[in-house]
């Protein structure tokens, strides 16, 4: 018998199971050559029907072949610009190739993963670098996304401080399971889903409501988006670290949810960080840690937390994941570091991010539906608002009437259709379009959003065309669908 050479396993470290069948066992791209073409169809079979409804509504039902950085490919060769990055998940462009080779290092290890009774190196190593970048915090707790980063904050808030109720912003989003959907503020989201947990919301910015709601004493935490995804709002100045006091001195936590904003999307490696003397309890992230390719959540807190929830051996699976701290999420977490920080991403997000806004902004005197462009980073928002002259305000009233939000569907319709370039609506019953874009655009990208938008308002101003032919035809779906 031939021994082991190290590189490959006994045939008996296989398993017994039925021998492999000859040739190519599963082929994905011949499944994709023969299948691809049916994507609309079995979503609309076997998954949410309605998605492929609307995508095709508005015009988005396109078949993207290919995907590079910024960029999308049509199955015509054309090109797209991607300002949406995926909500946010795909922070260093899509196909990095560091990331690609991470994963195949990883794949090509073998390693021993999830066990469950051993400590692997990769989680302790992701969470290591992860904590240089948070000072005053201590351990990681890793997961799956960003709705179970804030379930792990939730459960652990309420365990260490043994109070029930959180407390959070009005038009908040922190996710869509049942706990972060107790703190989520948009009402549309949580219809039909109560009875949900028994927190309470605050407006953004209101110390005097943060204070009188802690002076019940129940207050386990307060769960805050430093810029809020819905509508791109930013907490005032100063009052993160006012929060931070009042919540200490009656013995709460400042959770800061960080899964769209944090790893360098706002300018600083941590939205709140553009505060001095913020220090949060507990810090949620995700989205851009996967690198696009692998699930991963992670919350990171303080040392007295983690030892009151994991406070003996008994309590060691207190609180856990089945597919947290995998090899392949650790990997890529870990190599999604190492490119922001090589690619001084967080310095490109706001040197980039400057220029992209100070540039858009310049327009709002320009036209009179422009109201507003803020944010921080490559995180901006872009506002419309009530027209002065006669002619636009008719029509501006008319989509209002049918539905607030369409005005800004009809700005984000034209940009794809019309020059390539995908973006969303911030919010639902929003005047909102939401820019989050991959952190390595530059000067070009730039260029090519703000000569395309330009096109749009003045199409939109012109009072006609085919961009107010397309808001009536919203206009009577809206009407229709109520």
């Amino acid at each position: 018998m031939t021994e082991p050479t190290g590189h490959e396993p006994p045939a008996h470290a296989r398993g017994s199971g039925p021998a492999e069948t000859p040739g190519k066992a599963f082929d994905l791209a011949k499944l994709l050559a023969e299948r691809g073409g049916e994507r609309y169809e079995l979503h609309s079979a076997h998954l949410n029907h309605q998605l492929p409804r609307m995508l095709r509504t508005i015009g988005f039902d396109k078949v993207y072949e290919r995907a590079e950085g910024a960029y999308f490919w049509d199955s015509e060769g054309n090109d797209y610009l991607d300002m949406l990055a995926g909500f946010g998940v795909m922070g260093l462009g899509r196909h990095h190739p560091v990331v690609r080779e991470a994963l195949h290092d990883v794949l090509d290890a073998s390693l021993a993963d999830l066990t469950r009774f051993d400590c692997q190196p990769l989680p302790g190593l992701l969470a290591e670098k992860l904590l240089e970048y948070s000072p005053h915090l201590d351990r990681v707790f890793f997961g799956n996304s960003g709705t179970e980063a804030v379930e792990t904050a939730l459960k652990f808030a309420r365990y260490a401080t043994g109070k029930p109720r959180i407390l959070y912003c009005s038009h908040a989003f922190h996710g869509l399971t049942i706990g972060s959907l107790s703190v989520n503020g948009e009402d549309g989201f949580r219809a039909g889903f109560a009875p949900l947990l028994p927190d309470t919301s605050i407006e953004i910015g209101d110390l005097d409501a943060l204070e009188r709601e802690l002076k019940r004493g129940d207050v386990a935490g307060f769960v805050i988006e430093p810029i809020q995804g819905k509508g791109v709002q930013t907490t005032p100045p100063g009052f993160l670290r006012a929060a931070q006091e009042l919540l200490h001195r009656h013995k709460a936590l400042l959770v800061v949810d960080e899964v769209q904003t944090g790893l360098g999307r706002t300018g600083d490696f941590y939205a709140y960080q553009h505060e001095e003397g913020v220090e949060p309890d507990l810090v949620c992230v995700a989205k851009a840690l996967s690198g696009g390719y692998v699930p991963v959540g992670a919350t990171l807190g303080k040392d007295w937390i983690f030892k009151k929830v994991y406070s003996s051996m008994d309590r060691v699976l207190v609180h856990s994941a089945s597919f947290g701290s995998n090899a392949q999420a650790m990997a890529a977490g870990l190599a999604v570091l190492s490119v922001i920080e090589d690619e001084r991403l967080v310095a490109n997000a706001r040197t980039t991010g400057d220029l992209l806004r100070s540039r858009l902004a310049a327009l709002v005197d320009r036209y009179e539906l422009l109201s507003d462009v803020r944010g921080r980073g490559l995180m901006i928002g872009i506002e419309f608002g009530r027209p002065t002259s006669i002619g636009l305000r008719s029509r501006w009233t008319m989509l209002q009437t049918a539905r607030k939000g369409l005005f800004a569907q009809m700005v984000v319709v034209p940009l794809l259709r019309k020059h390539r370039i995908l973006t969303q609506v911030s919010g639902d019953h929003l005047e909102v379009i939401k820019l989050i874009p991959p952190l390595t655009i530059g000067e070009r990208e730039v260029d090519r959003f703000v000569t395309a938008f330009t096109a749009v308002m003045d199409d939109a101003h012109t009072g006609g065309g085919l961009m107010w032919d397309f808001g009536r035809t919203l206009v009577k779906q809206a009407i229709a669908g109520r």
